[in-house]
Formats: structure tokens, C-alpha cells, sequence
């Protein structure tokens, strides 16, 4: 009876503990994301549909659209044949500086976006010492869209191979190195055995990069200029609308991005889903 009674307080015990911490949570998760994220709707639509659209349609505003896409999509992709790479490398080979590799691929995480702006103004800015050769062959990446994309590609590029790494890791060589012992090439061996493991991390990893390629702001604010219809992303254009007391097209602005960042909440939820059902 004694050992029954035991386990009833015990689960009494465990239950109240389950209730306490979803009540915590649930509150957390109220207080600061979907009550700022109804105030910012209602915010949006304060001064009626009309300007709403008049708002998110305006020529700055789709320039804006399209520069932080660009940059996104860029950067998705050079940073996933990077994380392919790197992975690939780091986990199925022995070479020296692994170690070192890991740790420059966790230097974005380290860094503020803000320094690495600044970083790369002195490398490619005016007092930067590549700037005789960009100068000499007219190429120009501090307050140009190229500055934008490489500020993009730099705060991002640890994703898709962090998100890859450990998943190569909890594979093994084993069935490398017997494809190998078979006769396979190297290319063979990557598609028919690598990638359909490392793919669901793959995905998860792209998406990702790009939540936090659309909503980079420190770097790239250092590095693009500000110059509006040419340097700006939409965070940064929403920042200038805000700062001329355009309250309302700020936060019109911003549910672009609000909606940007469900619709990959919903991509990241069903990649992790597919990733789930094809594991078991």
C-alpha cells in the first residue's frame, strides 16, 4: 500500500510540476510574442485598409522587398553549398585545423552583426586595403547592394552546416567506407549515402538561414548606407519610416516580415514533421 500511496503523490507531484511550467511558458510565449505581435497588426491597420495598402505597396517599400529577398535567396545559397562542404569535410575526413574550421564557422555567433559591418568597411570601404583594387576594376560593395549580401552571407553562414554537422556525426563512416571498399566514387558515395541522410537537416537548416537572412539588421545597416530605393532591406526601411514618425506605415511595413517569418514557421514545422515520419 505504502509503495501504491508513494506513487500516487508522485504523480500528483508531477502533474502539479507539468502545470506550473506550462503555465509559465504559456504566459512567457503571451507576454512577448503574440500580444506585441496583435498590437503591431492593429497598429498596422489604425488609419484603415487604405493606407495599410498605400503603405506596403509603396515604391521604396517593394525596392526594400525585393533587395531583402535577394539577399536572402544569395545567401541561402552560397551558405548551403558552403554547409554541404564544410560538413561533409569536417565529419566524414581527417585533416588538420578541423578544430580551427569549427571555430571560424562559430566566429558569426560570436561576433556582433554591427562589428562585422564594420570589419568589412575596413576591408572594402575607402580606407580599406582592398580598396585600390576595387577602385582600379570599378567594383563597389561598402553602401551597395553587394556590401547588403556579403553583410547577409557572413551573419548566416553558420546555420546550415551547424544544423548538418551533428547529424553526419551520429551517422558514422561505416557505410562510406564499405561503399568505398565496393568500388563507389567519392560523388557516388556523397549522393546514394550522405545526402539522403543529412537532407531533413539540409532543409532545416535553409530555413533557418533565411528567417535570419530577413531580419538582419546590424550589419547590413552599417554596411548599406541607408540609401533608400538602393541600399535599403525592409528592416532597415522600416527603421527610417519609424524615425519620421510614420508610425502607422512602420508597422504596416513590418507585418510584411511578420508574414514572412509565419510562413517559414510553418516550412520549419513541416520540414520537422517530415524529418520525424521519415526517422521512425
Amino acid at each position: 500500500m505504502s509503495i501504491e500511496k508513494n506513487a500516487v503523490n508522485l504523480q500528483k507531484g508531477t502533474n502539479h510540476t507539468k502545470r506550473i511550467l506550462i503555465t509559465v511558458s504559456l504566459l512567457f510565449i503571451i507576454t512577448m510574442l503574440i500580444i506585441p505581435m496583435l498590437i503591431l497588426i492593429v497598429y498596422a491597420f489604425k488609419d484603415g485598409v487604405g493606407k495599410y495598402i498605400e503603405a506596403i505597396t509603396d515604391t521604396y517599400t517593394i525596392k526594400a522587398l525585393r533587395l531583402t529577398l535577394l539577399a536572402t535567396v544569395t545567401a541561402v545559397l552560397i551558405n548551403t553549398v558552403f554547409g554541404i562542404f564544410a560538413s561533409w569535410a569536417i565529419t566524414k575526413f581527417y585533416f588538420r585545423g578541423k578544430q580551427l574550421l569549427l571555430t571560424l564557422i562559430d566566429i558569426p555567433f560570436a561576433i556582433s552583426p554591427v562589428i562585422a559591418g564594420l570589419i568589412f568597411i575596413l576591408t572594402f570601404g575607402r580606407i580599406g586595403w582592398a580598396h585600390g583594387f576595387l577602385e582600379a576594376h570599378d567594383i563597389q560593395i561598402v553602401f551597395a547592394v553587394p556590401g547588403v549580401i556579403i553583410a547577409t552571407v557572413f551573419v548566416t553562414f553558420p546555420f546550415i552546416s551547424r544544423e548538418i554537422i551533428p547529424v553526419l556525426n551520429a551517422q558514422g563512416k561505416d557505410e562510406e567506407e564499405a561503399a568505398a571498399l565496393m568500388g563507389a566514387s567519392g560523388f557516388r558515395i556523397f549522393r546514394k549515402i550522405t545526402l539522403p541522410h543529412m537532407k531533413w537537416a539540409l532543409l532545416y537548416g535553409i530555413v533557418l538561414c533565411s528567417a535570419r537572412a530577413m531580419g538582419e539588421f546590424g550589419a547590413v545597416s552599417v554596411l548599406s548606407g541607408h540609401l533608400r530605393g538602393k541600399t535599403n532591406t525592409l528592416p532597415l526601411h522600416v527603421e527610417i519610416i519609424y524615425n519620421e514618425f510614420k508610425l502607422s506605415a512602420a508597422f504596416a511595413v513590418s507585418s510584411i516580415l511578420v508574414v514572412l517569418a509565419v510562413i517559414i514557421l510553418i516550412l520549419r514545422n513541416i520540414v520537422e514533421y517530415k524529418a520525424k515520419k521519415g526517422g521512425r
